[in-house]
């Protein structure tokens, strides 16, 4: 079953019309709906794309930051999080989450490798492996590290929170389409 997808972000992208070609359904949610106290959408999951935390690209982070309380109640409840890079040097970028992870901002082209048997791979599915555009790694976190780059730096975490889940990721593309449908599948949608 496909449920609705949220994304968050200041305006509508590209992006949202791919997710919306794959999954059947895509929300923008602003960062003034977000931090308003009354709103409250259904989502199986939601995508936050890269540029989140630099505020030349978005307001999104204060915005994260006031609701992240109900993003955890959204992830015990099984929703799902696809986060990208936050794009940005400044520290502190995910302390919405309800876990620790670090973020360094050093775009580059990365040779990536999953982890074996993880359902993440399908992410930069039709990709060059050796050659993922990706802006930054993940120098510490809790979770696991779903994909590395050379030297064993993580640019894809996957961490288990409640019935949920987050999957934060460096990679600097979109995912593909097969990702995208899978990710956003579920028995159920969660409340934000």
């Amino acid at each position: 079953m496909t449920g609705r997808t949220g994304f968050l972000w200041d305006s509508p992208q590209i992006f949202t019309r791919l997710i919306d070609e794959c999954t059947g359904c895509c929300e923008l949610v602003s960062p003034q709906l977000l931090a308003s106290p009354f709103y409250r959408g259904r989502f199986t999951a939601i995508i936050i794309p890269t540029g989140f935390g630099n505020p030349a690209y978005s307001r999104l982070l204060p915005a994260l930051r006031a609701s992240s309380g109900r993003i955890e109640r959204f992830l015990e409840a099984g929703g799902r999080i696809l986060v990208f890079g936050a794009a940005d040097e400044r520290p502190g970028s995910y302390d919405w989450l309800p876990f620790r992870l670090t973020y360094r901002h050093a775009y580059a082209p990365r040779r990536i490798a999953f982890a074996a048997g993880s359902p993440w791979a399908s992410l930069v599915e039709g990709y060059d492996p050796a050659a993922i555009e990706c802006d930054g790694t993940f120098p510490e976190y809790e979770g696991t590290a779903a994909a590395t780059a050379e030297g064993g730096e993580a640019v894809v975490v996957e961490k288990a929170v409640g019935d949920g889940l987050v999957l934060a990721a460096t990679i600097h593309e979109y995912p593909s389409r097969a990702f995208l449908a899978a990710f956003s599948s579920g028995d159920g949608e969660a409340l934000l």
